[in-house]
């Protein structure tokens, strides 16, 4: 495990934060979801304010935690991003939570307080630096958060016997992350991806299926979108380069920026931005950009010009997981409700309603019985060609996430 140490701001942390803050991984409407995705910005009101509130560096402390009053306390805190959670035509009422409180007798303070990982770090912190119960049972955060906890000793290793459904039905493209491998520690809610999206009218006979087609075609100069997200595009263009994403190298991300920055001087790249892209898109400013699925779902469903499509060279996902924070007073009772949810039934319920991927095999019977078009959509439902396309950012050191944020910092103008 790594001991903590608080990091110091680059010129180009803040600057990550400031992106993510306008204009995070989000999706529309009801799944406003604002994520702040660069690990180095955890420095920001985060990891970095430690020693200054007089809170001592977190020792190694992994798996810690107090006594399990899983089997009297029948209850559960689960903290959550905003819209990432079934209800019902009230609104007011969670039908999976319902049913699995009346199936286990677990009732769940279901909590929607996640805006964006920053945000949140900076509320468990003090908690979790000091080795204190956060008085949270669950938690759900983007990888490079959950990375970041598991490293530090901040959460607990999952009893592997309370998992039964979800040690069964993890779909195999989430199972092995670099930084949690075989799931020790986690496991996904959801999956994001990000494609190519395109306005069909816009491209006006124009063929896109590649980040090349997008950079070298004279015809889409000033109509092409890059996302603000450092992962995200470099990412995406680590891979139309040949290169993985989870094995590059310094060099491999400076022949990426490179390809990019070229781009940019010659006028092709409209602009990086935030979730803004989507009313771009849908205008037809934007012929073609690098998008979120979860935004492509909902904005085929509105506009029969917009698409998206999978390049050859594959794309990127992250994931965001669920943890069992040190010092949890009901882990078993977490953990049953995490396998709750690799449960087809509740699986397909919770997909029908986010429009996210679904990392759990054997859900799309249970799927289409509620939402055929859902259940045949591969971005959420992935095939066996599209999960073998999908590539995941590997981690980052301190060192290199200061690095590759300033890089990334000076080719968009942040």
């Amino acid at each position: 495990m790594e001991q903590y140490e608080p990091d110091r701001l680059s010129p180009a942390r803040p600057a990550a934060v400031r992106r993510s803050l306008r204009g995070g991984r989000a999706s529309l409407t009801r799944r406003s979801l604002l994520r702040a995705s660069t690990g180095g910005a955890l420095a920001l009101g985060g990891l970095g304010t430690l020693s200054a509130c007089g809170i001592p560096a977190a020792k190694n402390t992994a798996g810690v935690s107090s006594e399990d009053h899983s089997a009297k306390e029948k209850r559960i805190s689960f903290s959550n991003w905003t819209e990432y959670m079934d209800v019902d035509d009230s609104e007011k009422r969670h039908p999976t939570l319902d049913a699995f409180a009346a199936r286990t007798g677990i009732k769940v303070k279901y909590t929607e307080d996640i805006n964006d990982n920053v945000e949140f770090f900076g509320k468990l912190k003090p908690q979790l630096a000091a080795g204190q119960d956060t008085g949270r049972d669950l938690i759900c955060v983007t990888d490079w958060l959950a990375a970041r906890l598991i490293r530090f000793g901040w959460v607990q290793k999952l009893d592997p016997s309370n998992l039964p459904h979800a040690y069964s039905n993890l779909s195999q493209q989430f199972r092995t992350p670099d930084w949690d491998p075989g799931r020790a520690y986690s496991y996904p809610w959801t999956g994001i991806s990000t494609v190519i999206a395109y306005n069909k009218k816009a491209l006006d006979g124009v063929e896109v299926t590649s980040l090349s087609d997008m950079l070298d075609n004279p015809k889409l100069k000033g109509r092409i979108g890059f996302l603000s997200e450092m992962r995200d595009s470099m990412g995406m263009t680590l891979l139309d380069l040949g290169k993985d994403p989870a094995k590059f190298t310094d060099d491999d991300f400076d022949a990426a920026i490179a390809r990019l920055q070229k781009a940019v001087d010659k006028g092709q790249i409209r602009r990086f931005t935030g979730n803004d892209y989507t009313a771009d898109l849908t205008k037809g400013d934007l012929a073609a950009c690098v998008a979120w699925a979860g935004d492509v779902v909902q904005l085929k469903a509105d506009s029969p010009d917009v698409d998206f499509v999978i390049p050859d060279s594959g794309y990127l996902t992250s994931t965001d997981n669920l943890l069992v924070p040190n010092k949890a007073r009901h882990k078993s009772n977490a953990e049953r409700l995490i396998d709750y949810y690799y449960e087809p039934g509740p699986a397909a319920q919770l997909a029908a309603y986010i429009n996210y991927v679904c990392p759990v095999d054997g859900v799309k019977a249970e799927l289409a019985k509620i939402d055929k078009s859902a259940a045949d959509n591969p971005l959420i439902i992935p095939d066996a060609a599209m999960a073998a396309k999908s590539h995941a950012f590997r981690s980052l050191s301190t060192k290199e996430e200061t690095a590759y944020e300033a890089k990334f910092a000076k080719l968009t103008g942040a």
